[in-house]
């Protein structure tokens, strides 16, 4: 198949490089800055958590079924387009009707649109540049993304200061008409479908969905995103808990610190990742990034100084990149003649998104129980089970030195 894969055009390529640019800026509009703006519009902190946790659960219930959706789908450019067109109509309903009943549809909406999106531009990528490639190019995705998210926090503060929040939501609909521009001139010819579902050979063929389920090394890789994501989703509410708790007069800007120094990391790192990810393997730098998280919750369970926890940050670029440009592709070595690429991309994502669901709720019952440090600590015990789970269990995937792994 590796030999098989065509050439993409240069111009694809680059336009598929602002897709990642935009997207990621547009979906920045949403996050935080939604319940701030609610906030603002004198919502009570009840319904504001009621419709986030809707949103979330919306989005982790469409992962499978999205990856199927893609998987049949031929044309995954009008997926993204729809799905870019359903951002920016979230985003209008939100800064123009801040009622109860369509705020909630609108987050539903994004969330649901956010989890297909993803999908999405990973199978755009695997049918443009083929599975040999694929590292490189999901490199240079999540480069561009990172970009996009650290560019459009930093515009869209400004916004939020010098206009209003509710300006926000307005400049996260606008990014919309670049992305659908960029994305027109991904040209159609170049995406392969057969490639973009993974089938061998780059045939249009579906291996039965119970492959999924009997592949264990997708279900070890699985487990170790959910352990991965049971430590980590709690680490920066902890530590913001911890910054007011101890009445850190800059803590606003720390935690904006500690948010945007691994957006930074990643967008240095991310394409030498993707490129090494051919020649050094999966393994040994997917070990890299989940070995960071249990050493940056022991830094963050030793103190409280904001200088410590801002460098600490560099360990969580290093994992955000090593798991954001192996996941897909270690799904696509997993997935390479069945073509359930998407599906099981999906399968992967809802288990990373439960953990993620999971973890603030647990660390923070540990925490409210037993301190902050030991909260951290639990963190640091999870992540550690992670670790041995990827190191005893889930081989190289890499087809060019599988063999030497195993």
């Amino acid at each position: 198949m590796a030999a098989a894969d065509p050439p993409p055009s240069r111009s694809s390529l680059r336009s598929l490089d602002a897709v990642n640019l935009f997207l990621a800026g547009a979906l920045s509009g949403f996050g935080p800055y939604v319940a701030v703006f609610l906030a603002e519009q004198k919502w009570t902190q009840q319904n504001i958590g009621l419709v986030l946790t809707a949103g979330g659960l919306a989005g982790l219930l469409s992962q499978l079924p999205s990856g199927e959706l893609l998987d049949a789908i031929r044309s995954k450019r009008v997926v993204v387009a729809s799905g870019a067109i359903m951002l920016a109509i979230s985003a209008l309903i939100i800064a123009l009707w801040p009622s109860f009943p369509l705020v909630l549809a609108a987050l539903v909406l994004q969330s649901v649109t956010g989890g297909f999106l993803g999908l999405a531009i990973a199978a755009i990528s695997l049918g443009l540049v083929g599975h040999a490639a694929l590292g490189k190019r999901l490199g240079r995705n999540q480069r561009f993304a990172s970009m996009g998210g650290v560019i459009a926090a930093g515009v869209m503060g400004v916004i939020g200061y010098f206009l209003s929040y509710r300006a926000i939501f307005f400049a996260a609909a606008v990014l919309v008409l670049p992305l659908l521009a960029a994305l027109g001139r991904i040209r159609l010819s170049g995406i392969y479908y057969g490639q973009v579902s993974g089938s061998l050979g780059g045939l249009s063929t579906r291996a039965r969905r119970s492959s999924l389920w009997t592949n264990r090394n997708l279900l070890t890789f699985a487990g170790c995103e959910f352990l991965f994501q049971l430590g980590n989703a709690s680490m920066l509410p902890l530590a913001g808990e911890a910054l007011v708790y101890s009445k850190e007069a800059f803590s606003p800007l720390i935690v904006s610190a500690l948010i945007i120094v691994p957006q930074v990391i990643v967008a240095l790192m991310a394409s030498s990742a993707g490129r090494r990810a051919n020649t050094w393997g999966r393994r040994p730098l997917l070990l890299v990034g989940f070995a960071a998280l249990p050493i940056r919750a022991v830094v963050f369970a030793s103190t409280t100084n904001p200088m410590v926890l801002i460098a600490a940050q560099v360990l969580d670029g290093i994992s955000g990149t090593m798991l954001g440009v192996l996941t897909a592709l270690i799904v696509a070595d997993l997935t390479t003649g069945t073509g359930r690429f998407s599906l099981a991309q999906g399968f992967v994502g809802t288990m990373s998104g439960i953990g993620a669901s999971l973890s603030t709720t647990l660390t923070g019952l540990v925490a409210g129980s037993f301190g902050r440090t030991l909260g951290f600590l639990s963190i640091a015990a999870v992540a550690l089970a992670a670790v041995f789970l990827l190191w005893f269990r889930m081989p190289e995937t890499n087809p060019s030195n599988r063999s030497d792994a195993m």
